[in-house]
């Protein structure tokens, strides 16, 4: 515990010395959904083409070492919600558990500063629909155990569905090329994935084409309304793309004529993404709201793997993400399973051109949100995972406060500024020095025992206050 408590002590008491945001920014969270460390035009790709995505990091701070805090969705998107470590909360992995509603939500967090909040695109944290079958969990007999729709956790309006849909005309089930398209499903039926705007309200108009279009079509006027009421809004944007199934339109797979038809198809599902940013971005600007608004963009995890090739760091079929040369993908506590893109733009505070080096993860949004707005996150009495990283991107700290540590199935992982300890069950623990060796290839577990032992003794504490966590005593 002595790696958690001590900077979050500090944090806290600094906070209270200060007022609130005077000028509370609009808030804006979007998640991409397995897109890899390297599916950036920003970071290198060969191919890709993301221009609002890069004006967006050229505006204002690239992460170089941001993580995901789990290797699948759910958990990361938990750790967004919450500032805490899935684990805490019994999400383990996709379609496992929900947010509980002892959790305090960003959007729960931020009401109390009069924002307006909107949750748009994947929610992933639970079912959506106590009446019919629905996705993965749906229907009458699985589903009240794990109902958790967001307008039950702080969430003004809504557009969600509970898991993934395909990435062009989401509702209708594409053909099997597209994987990952379950076998007891007809081409050209429905999906069996549904949008909710809110308790039984299943939303049916405009739902053809891009999908990412789809979710923008609904973020853009939330925030057109949260203007004219001269409020403050949060709106969390996470996008299916470039999940599996993965197909797109011609506009989009014209973009690369030369490349394989899987190319075409994933690259161009990440460019639909990106025009979408750009629109956001755009409807901004024309709104005279974007000088302060905070705009953070990540993805949930690493880059899936084709099912015929699962496990293996190669693009394949429609899965064609990469990782940039880090060890392992989607479902890996390894590099390129957990380090994920990350932006974030906030032109009245952020310089432009700033890049953080430090490690920095998906539940630090929390705790820096909740600094921002002048709101002493102790007050909910349970422990938090995340740091507030505003002084990371004004560069004024070099050094992370505390280690992040993860833990998935038979994984565990620590990060330590340069250090990383990986462990999975039955074989021995590593240790990588990452500044020099960020594909993790050269274990140093034996070159360096005390540095090994104090990592591993501090995963350890961090342990046990996750099966405290665990036993509901944060509540």
């Amino acid at each position: 515990m002595k790696f958690f408590w001590s900077s979050l002590l500090i944090s806290t008491l600094v906070l209270a010395c200060q007022s609130p945001q005077s000028n509370p920014p609009n808030i804006i969270l979007i998640m991409a959904d397995d897109q890899g460390w390297g599916d950036m035009g920003y970071n290198g790709h060969p191919h890709l083409k993301t221009p609002h995505l890069d004006a967006m990091a050229q505006n204002g701070a690239i992460f170089s070492r941001f993580y995901a805090a789990g290797s699948v969705c759910s958990p990361t998107r938990a750790s967004v919600m919450t500032g805490r470590h899935p684990a805490r909360m019994g999400i383990c992995s996709a379609n496992c558990g929900h947010i509980k509603f002892q959790e305090i939500t960003l959007a729960e967090m931020v009401k109390e500063k009069g924002y307006r909040t909107g949750h748009f695109g994947k929610w992933h944290l639970g079912t959506l629909t106590r009446d019919i079958l629905d996705a993965n969990r749906g229907g009458r007999k699985k589903n009240d155990i794990h109902y958790a729709p967001p307008w039950d956790h702080g969430f003004d309006v809504s557009f969600v569905t509970e898991s993934k849909v395909p990435t062009w005309d989401p509702m209708i089930t594409p053909p099997q090329s597209a994987e990952d398209v379950s076998a007891s499903l007809t081409e050209g039926g429905s999906f069996g994935t549904y949008y909710w705007s809110g308790p039984g309200q299943r939303v049916t108009e405009n739902q053809k084409g891009d999908d990412s279009r789809i979710i923008m079509d609904r973020v853009l006027p939330f925030i057109e309304d949260a203007v004219d009421q001269k409020q403050p809004f949060l709106s969390i944007v996470w996008f299916h793309a470039p999940h599996l199934p993965v197909l797109t339109g011609e506009k989009y797979r014209s973009l690369y004529p030369e490349l394989s038809e899987g190319q075409q198809h994933y690259y161009g599902v990440i460019s639909a993404l990106d025009e979408q940013v750009g629109r956001l971005r755009k409807h901004l600007r024309s709104l005279g709201v974007a000088e302060n608004t905070l705009i953070f963009y990540t993805s949930d995890n690493g880059p899936e793997t084709s099912y015929t090739v699962r496990d293996q760091n190669i693009p394949y079929g429609r899965a064609q993400g990469i990782t940039k040369g880090l060890r392992g993908r989607k479902r890996s506590l390894y590099e390129g399973g957990i380090r994920v893109p990350g932006i974030v733009e906030w032109p009245a505070k952020i310089k432009a051109g700033t890049q953080v080096n430090v490690p920095c993860f998906t539940s630090d949004y929390f705790p820096t949100i909740a600094h921002l707005l002048g709101i002493d996150i102790e007050k909910y009495q349970r422990p938090y995972d995340g740091e507030n990283l505003a002084p990371y991107w004004r560069l004024e700290k070099k050094h992370r406060s505390s280690p992040i540590a993860f833990q998935f199935g038979k994984q565990f992982a620590l990060i330590e500024n340069q250090f990383k300890l990986y462990g999975i069950s039955d074989s021995p623990t590593q240790l990588f020095d990452l500044s020099i060796d960020p594909q993790e290839r050269n274990d140093i577990a034996t070159e360096e025992p005390a540095l090994f032992n104090r990592l591993l003794s501090e995963y350890t504490d961090w342990i046990v206050t996750i099966q405290t966590s665990q036993s509901g005593k944060d509540y």
